[in-house]
């Protein structure tokens, strides 16, 4: 589910998807992550969280996170993208302050925190004071099992976090390893190094799956026609994007939506 609020144009993101792994990212929106089958790993900073079904996972806004899958078998969850306007009374400590540990177990959480994210995923375009009554539900539930700090004791301002930064607010951009380097006051292959260490690939490779990542999610929530997607997503050419995204995914960009609908009933 993909939905635009009028007055402030920020968007909402809802699926239910296959958990799969997920680079070391960020965003200033929240981030809800309900376990429905199997296992997750959260990851935030430099901490790994065991999640089974039924935990619900809170990454407050612009925390480095990541996913993993450990488990064999079928693995999902539901992944909600909550902008900052629809957290309500919630948004200072939001975006000011941090879970200790952002997993609240499932043993711990009313059935109605449930009901509400089952809504989240069903809610239509046009509801947009629905969507805010279910956030604050869960917010409202869960919050009482969270211990918060203060946001900057957890969150690093090191040449990591600067990296991952921004190339999440910039990846729709065009823009280089070397202009890059610049806006963060290093040398290009101070940055290069980054990558490889940490990262494991090189400059292109992560901003790519940056790009492929945001451009999957605009194909499972939305309509959007491919052009635009890849177009949006910072891609130059949908020749270029195709052949990126069939090297990631094993199949065209229609062919994943095709298949996440079937999949998924939709």
């Amino acid at each position: 589910m993909h939905l635009t609020f009028t007055e402030t144009k920020e968007e909402i993101f809802a699926v239910h998807k296959l958990s799969k792994h997920v680079s070391p990212h960020l965003h200033h929106a929240l981030e809800i992550v309900c376990v429905t089958e199997g296992a997750l790993e959260l990851g935030v900073g430099e901490e790994l969280y065991h999640m089974e079904t039924g935990d619900v996972g809170l990454v407050f806004s612009d925390m480095i996170h990541h996913y993993q899958v450990f488990s064999t078998g079928i693995n999902k969850a539901d992944y909600i993208l909550v902008p900052p306007s629809v957290t309500g009374i919630f948004a200072d400590k939001i975006q000011n302050s941090a879970p200790e540990c952002p997993i609240v177990k499932a043993e711990q959480l009313e059935p109605d925190v449930y009901q509400a994210i089952h809504a989240i995923m069903q809610i239509k375009e046009g509801e947009p004071m629905l969507l805010q009554a279910y956030v604050q539900i869960i917010l409202a539930r869960s919050m009482n099992h969270l211990n918060l700090v203060d946001k900057s004791s957890m969150a690093s301002h090191d040449l990591v976090y600067q990296t991952v930064a921004y190339i999440s607010g910039n990846f729709r951009k065009q823009f280089s390893l070397q202009e890059m380097a610049q806006q963060l006051g290093v040398s290009k292959f101070v940055l290069s190094r980054i990558f490889s260490k940490t990262f494991h690939c090189n400059f292109n490779q992560y901003l790519n799956e940056a790009r492929l990542r945001y451009a999957s999610a605009r194909l499972e929530n939305t309509n959007d026609t491919v052009l635009d997607i890849c177009l949006d997503s910072g891609f130059e050419s949908q020749r270029t994007f195709n052949r990126r995204f069939k090297e990631r995914y094993k199949m065209t960009p229609s062919e994943y939506r095709k298949n996440q609908k079937d999949y998924f009933g939709l």
